[in-house]
């Protein structure tokens, strides 16, 4: 039975009441969040236009030396082919995506890219948090429920527009790409495990200082706006897991996969209003 809410579709509605009540039973203390960043909490579209990932405004701008965009667009052009055939085999991809990424971060600390170059970018607030999104992250901190953010981003850059809100607090914790930087701000290279965009199924958070926090709290909230998202949670030994998609764009052709990994869809980059209610039913 098909059901629909505000821009939210539950496939199994059955099913998804049961795990609410059983995550709502085991209390705050026992739930944490797992969330993807970019058109999760934050838009897939500001007025009609596709926003860029972060990396992509890196790029798009003119902040690093000359050389750099064209060098990022080679490498697009080289590994993204690669990124979206279906026929190559998937370790495959996931080699080739870790050296796409290693290729990439060495080329932005090669050109230019500092501590000024990101506050820069992030200044300019060119991608936007979802309606309710700043809420959701309130209602977490107010309840101390640790936030897990797991991106291919630049997690240094992801820090940067959550204190521009004034929400990087300290129940958030960031599983993303972070960079390491000398005295003066420079980049110099990027902290491994390096995240990409298929391999979150193997990046185990048992191999972050974040497990300590979370790994007694076996209820979990997973959000993303990819089936690969589904991925985050793997590795990690939880008791109930309540999976909410961010279906952006071409739902006609892709609610069908949706909902078999997903137990609840949003659809049409809407807000967070079905997610808060949620959230604070379970509260």
């Amino acid at each position: 039975m098909l059901y629909m809410e505000n821009n939210a579709v539950i496939p199994h509605p059955r099913n998804l009441e049961r795990v609410v009540e059983s995550i709502s039973k085991g209390g705050t203390g026992k739930l944490h969040i797992l969330s993807d960043f970019d058109k999760t909490l934050t838009t897939a579209f500001i007025e009609g236009q596709e926003v860029h990932s972060i990396i992509a405004q890196i790029r798009e701008g003119k902040y690093l030396t000359p050389d750099y965009s064209p060098k990022a667009y080679a490498l697009f052009e080289k590994y993204h082919p690669i990124e979206i055939d279906p026929k190559i085999p998937l370790k495959e991809k996931k080699e080739a995506m870790h050296e796409w990424w290693d290729f990439h971060f060495k080329l932005l600390a090669e050109c230019g890219l500092d501590k000024k170059v990101m506050e820069e970018i992030v200044r300019k607030r060119r991608l936007r948090f979802r309606d309710g999104a700043l809420e959701f992250i309130d209602l977490l901190h107010q309840h101390n429920i640790p936030l897990v953010i797991m991106s291919a981003a630049p997690g240094d850059m992801l820090k940067m527009y959550l204190e521009q809100e004034n929400r990087l607090y300290n129940n958030v914790h960031m599983v993303a790409n972070l960079f390491n930087f000398d005295r003066r701000g420079r980049v110099t290279g990027v902290k491994e495990p390096i995240i990409h965009s298929i391999n979150k199924d193997e990046t185990t958070l048992q191999n972050f200082p974040v497990f300590e926090v979370i790994k007694n709290r076996n209820n979990v909230i997973l959000l993303g706006d990819s089936i690969g998202d589904v991925g985050m949670i793997e590795g990690f030994d939880y008791s109930n897991l309540l999976k909410i998609g961010f279906l952006n764009e071409d739902v006609e052709n892709n609610l069908r996969t949706y909902k078999k990994r997903f137990d609840v869809i949003i659809l049409n980059d809407s807000g967070m209003g079905y997610v808060n209610n949620l959230m604070k039913r379970i509260i």
